[in-house]
């Protein structure tokens, strides 16, 4: 694409056509689901998924004070998505709120498939990134597990290009210990809270 293009779907966007958001949504929802559920969250009720959205419902009431290109927009959505998720933390966090359960059934509904596999990689993953400081863990969840670029990944964190290269070169020199070493993956990710940075 050129960057004319780039910046008329915007543009589109902007004037409301939803083609425009369909596209755009295809470019950054799975990329932006995925980076959310590689971050800490204290209250199990707020899934990746209820970020993603509200962070779209966001994008969509902002997008007339946005301005930037296609490329842009995903650093914009993403910085919207972390704003999101720590407010949620902050409010589980003071509120002292825990879900009890799951399902009061103790059983999940509709047909399911074996995804085994594929949750044991995704579990293995968040663990590794979780034993990293936050900082750190947050960049390497961006560049390597969903493959957004080095400037986007600083507009979402509001880092610049330069602190991301080096939180990511520390991020994965950690890794590589760690998995040297052999050292277990930490058990439970899902109450470590969350860092202000």
């Amino acid at each position: 694409m050129v960057r004319g293009e780039r910046d008329d779907l915007v543009a589109r966007a902007k004037r409301g056509e939803e083609a425009a958001w369909v596209e755009l949504y295809g470019d950054h929802a799975d990329r932006l689901v995925l980076w959310l559920s590689h971050l800490p969250h204290l209250d199990a009720a707020s899934d990746a998924e209820d970020i993603a959205a509200e962070a779209w419902l966001v994008a969509a009431r902002k997008v007339c004070d946005f301005s930037g290109n296609r490329r842009d927009f995903a650093g914009w959505l993403f910085a919207i998505a972390r704003n999101i998720s720590r407010t949620r933390d902050r409010t589980s966090r003071r509120r002292g709120t825990s879900p009890a359960g799951s399902d009061a059934a103790g059983g999940s509904w509709g047909p399911s498939e074996d995804p085994a596999a594929a949750i044991v990689a995704a579990d293995a993953t968040r663990r590794l990134v979780a034993q990293l400081p936050e900082r750190e863990a947050q960049v390497v969840a961006c560049l390597d597990v969903v493959g957004l670029d080095v400037a986007t990944t600083g507009t979402a964190l509001g880092m610049s290009a330069t602190a991301v290269r080096v939180a990511h070169h520390r991020g994965l020199g950690r890794l590589r210990r760690i998995l040297g070493d052999g050292a277990p993956i930490a058990p439970d990710v899902t109450r470590r809270p969350a860092r202000d940075m």
